[in-house]
């Protein structure tokens, strides 16, 4: 619907005024998520590829003030999960934060907030499939097998899968959960036995002599810490998935609060635990971007077979990732094709009410993910992951600007605001957006992939641009004819 259109239902009546209004991209979708799926959804999405092969790389990097990195970003994407979960509360939709950027930013916002998902989405999931070729090298028995390759393969598993139902997505996406929990939980009892018993890892005795001997908490300087805050926010990535599972459960009013606000002790256990037991440990030198750093850990104290076990956890972790990109991707795209956005096949569902149009357009774009493992396997992943902060910045920002009009609108008698909010309206979205855009431009220090990143603003902006010009008419009429309906 679009913002002309909202406005014009909301002054209808004063029986109108405080209607959510209804998007057409929701049609058709199953409620079979049930509670606890919505719940490990949320945790699934707040533990991923870039905590468990992302942290390695940043820890050779920033040294352990990484965790506090990870806190500090940890508690702007509450902020912003706070708000979508607000929104959701308002109004349950599949098409998530794009169903609310064409609500109250009008059709433009949503344009942009679904393709920039999809920008995000896409190229997180050529990271997601590099991760799973990486990880599958770790064992000698496929070192022979092209990177390439296992990333095709990947992607054609979890394509197959995806498109089943929801319910099956919902099942996976539960059990790797699981599966991730219990493995973090167990590796934290391991880390803390080995600091208790002082027992050597790589023939040093773990505890704060790890970090005060190689350099402290900054061993490389605050600036190291800083460059990281972006590749940091790309780790929370996923969180924002709670808002558009939402959309198929049948009681999101009794779900999505309880999982938005188990994200922050999550966040302050796996993420901020781990990586401080992590450098309590080893030292951060030891760690590298190619391996994860709880399979480097668990390969230097002598318990045969324990890296095996952890590099098959992180690989589930990446199928998770994978499989959670076509799942979202797949819905956004639909809300936007049902606006006219998006190209009409990505409306399209199956049987088993999936919509599959858009979960091959992601799919296609991860195939070019295939080629960047070919070309230049070393550094596919870096690469990808840039690219995708610049996705996931611009959705956080979006969905904040979304929140502030729907505050302004609130306090304006127009809508009405559930009781579960944000708190601290509207300082706590300026100060979450002016974060967000400072760590985009901290990318301009890192010369060799951060700043080429940047450089692709402008050709994103006159992509979008032109794209928008191409689709002005037909987004112009399916508006016009919604608000036809709504008025006959």
């Amino acid at each position: 619907m679009s913002k002309d259109a909202v406005n014009t239902a909301a002054v209808a009546s004063d029986t109108d005024a405080t209607r959510a209004p209804a998007d057409a991209g929701d049609a058709g979708y199953s409620k079979d998520l049930k509670a606890r799926h919505i719940n490990m959804i949320a945790i699934g999405g707040a533990i991923g590829t870039g905590l468990f092969l992302g942290a390695g790389g940043r820890l050779h990097n920033a040294g352990p003030a990484l965790a506090v990195a990870y806190l500090v970003c940890g508690v702007f994407a509450f902020f912003v999960v706070r708000a979508l979960g607000e929104l959701v509360l308002y109004r349950p939709s599949s098409g998530s934060f794009v169903s609310y950027a064409r609500e109250f930013l009008g059709e433009k916002g949503a344009y942009v907030a679904g393709w920039m998902y999809f920008l995000n989405w896409s190229t997180t999931g050529i990271a997601d499939i590099t991760a799973i070729a990486l990880y599958t090298h770790y064992w000698s028995f496929f070192t022979s097998i092209p990177q390439w390759v296992l990333a095709l393969i990947a992607l054609a598993v979890v394509l197959a899968v995806n498109l089943i139902s929801v319910k099956i997505f919902g099942e996976m996406e539960f059990w790797f959960a699981i599966i991730k929990v219990a493995t973090l939980v167990a590796f934290m009892f391991v880390g803390i036995f080995l600091l208790a018993t002082r027992h050597e890892v790589d023939g040093r005795t773990p505890g704060l002599g790890v970090i005060t001997d190689h350099g402290g908490i900054f061993p490389h300087g605050l600036m190291p810490v800083v460059l990281v805050m972006q590749g940091v926010i790309f780790a929370y990535a996923a969180l924002e998935l709670v808002g558009v599972a939402a959309g198929e459960t049948a009681e999101p009013e009794k779900v999505v609060p309880r999982a938005v606000n188990s994200i922050m002790w999550r966040v302050g256990l796996f993420y901020v635990g781990s990586v401080v037991l992590l450098a309590l440990l080893l030292p951060g030198s030891v760690y590298s971007g190619d391996q994860s750093p709880f399979v480097t850990v668990l390969s230097k104290i002598g318990v045969q077979g324990a890296g095996d076990v952890m590099n098959l956890v992180v690989l589930t972790a990446a199928m998770s990732s994978l499989n959670s990109g076509l799942y979202s991707t797949g819905r956004i795209l639909r809300s936007m094709a049902m606006a006219g956005s998006a190209p009409k096949f990505t409306a399209r569902m199956n049987r088993s009410q999936v919509p599959y149009g858009g979960i091959l357009l992601t799919c296609a774009v991860c195939v070019i993910g295939v080629g960047l493992n070919y070309f230049v396997p070393s550094q596919a992943f870096e690469i990808v992951l840039n690219v995708a902060s610049l996705g996931i910045v611009s959705t956080w920002v979006i969905i904040m600007i979304c929140h502030l009009v729907f505050v302004r609108r609130a306090r304006a008698g127009h809508v009405t605001r559930p009781s579960f909010r944000l708190p601290g309206s509207p300082v706590t979205e300026i100060a979450t957006i002016a974060f967000l855009l400072v760590c985009l431009g901290l990318m301009w220090n890192d010369p060799e992939v951060g700043r080429k990143t940047l450089l692709l603003i402008p050709v994103i902006a006159a992509l979008l641009v032109g794209g928008w010009f191409a689709l002005r008419r037909r987004i112009e009429q399916t508006a016009n004819q919604e608000l036809t309906d709504l008025t006959e």
